[in-house]
């Protein structure tokens, strides 16, 4: 059987080709960065968790002492990736399409076919284990296709993820803050006070609260997937679902739409909204947030919408 565990393996394995590329050049922090986090991926089912959190700790002392610096590995000139680009054209796209087709047509073939019934993948994770073979797959066909030298993957990979920094590790980081966050009691806490200020029996301020409390916490926290565990115990679960008789369908996945609308107003989801800036030279480091507000704003009255309709007119 395919498991989650074979994602980490693969994760791991790619981060710790960049730490050797990056001892290699003697950039001693890039290396002890993506080392540890390749150790995490690797042999964090099989540590404890002081031993999981004394690897992050090291990561956020070499990032914060500003041991992560950018680099350039020996790759193709921007002459020369221009050159490509006019004579491949929209070609060069193919390989990026069959990440998505090979998760979601896998997915489908697996879960509607006697292939299910092999056992191949594991429960509940056949799409992102597709995703992962979606990925090799598409390595696989752009080394056949356009034949670069063996290191050129790595070393782009390097050049990116070096260019991101410790940013390209945030949502993993916040998505487990949420986690702590909700073992804290901290949804608790929300629910209480959104019980004392909502009427009793207004679904739709509850709806209102719930979508606002999602893209609030995600602005705060960086991560929908952080505040989704806050937001679900303090108000989805027990006032939307268990008291309200909600759709749990439509709130989970329209309240995840709903925190996504905070991720496009916050300088906390660097890697969506900071990195972006720095990687295009914008004089605006909040430019792309600028730009998202009138697209976020209006999705968030949808989402809320959409949810008050579907999870409780359509559902009932």
């Amino acid at each position: 059987m395919i498991t989650y565990e074979w994602l980490y393996i693969l994760a791991g394995s790619a981060f710790a080709v960049w730490a050797a590329l990056s001892l290699k050049d003697g950039r001693w922090g890039n290396a002890a960065f993506w080392a540890l986090l390749s150790a995490s991926f690797l042999l964090g089912s099989h540590l404890s968790d002081l031993a999981n959190g004394m690897l992050v700790l090291a990561m956020v002392g070499i990032a914060g002492l500003g041991g992560l610096k950018r680099s350039d590995p020996p790759t193709t000139t921007p002459e020369e990736r221009q050159a490509h680009a006019g004579q491949l054209g929209n070609r060069l796209f193919i390989p990026a399409l069959v990440v998505p087709l090979t998760a979601v047509a896998g997915t489908l073939f697996y879960n509607y076919t006697p292939l299910g019934e092999t056992g191949l993948f594991e429960a509940r994770r056949e799409t992102l284990i597709l995703f992962g073979i979606g990925v090799l797959a598409a390595l696989v066909g752009a080394m056949a296709w356009l034949r670069p030298p063996l290191l050129a993957p790595a070393q782009e990979g390097r050049r990116l993820i070096d260019s991101i920094g410790w940013a390209a590790i945030l949502p993993q980081m916040l998505a487990a803050l949420g986690a702590v966050f909700a073992l804290a009691g901290v949804g608790d806490i929300i629910g209480g006070v959104a019980r004392g200020v909502i009427p009793e029996g207004s679904i739709f301020l509850t709806v209102v609260v719930f979508a606002l409390g999602m893209a609030g916490f995600t602005m705060i926290m960086g991560n929908a997937f952080a505040a989704f565990p806050v937001m679900a115990a303090a108000i989805g679960i027990p006032l939307l679902i268990q008291q309200y008789g909600g759709n749990p369908a439509v709130i989970g996945a329209v309240g995840m739409l709903a925190g996504f609308c905070g991720t496009l107003l916050t300088p906390m989801a660097a890697n969506f909204n900071i990195v972006p800036a720095a990687l295009l030279e914008l004089k605006d480091q909040n430019g792309v947030i600028r730009q998202q507000v009138g697209t976020a704003v209006p999705l968030l009255l949808c989402n809320i919408a959409i949810i008050y309709v579907g999870a409780f007119w359509l559902w009932s």
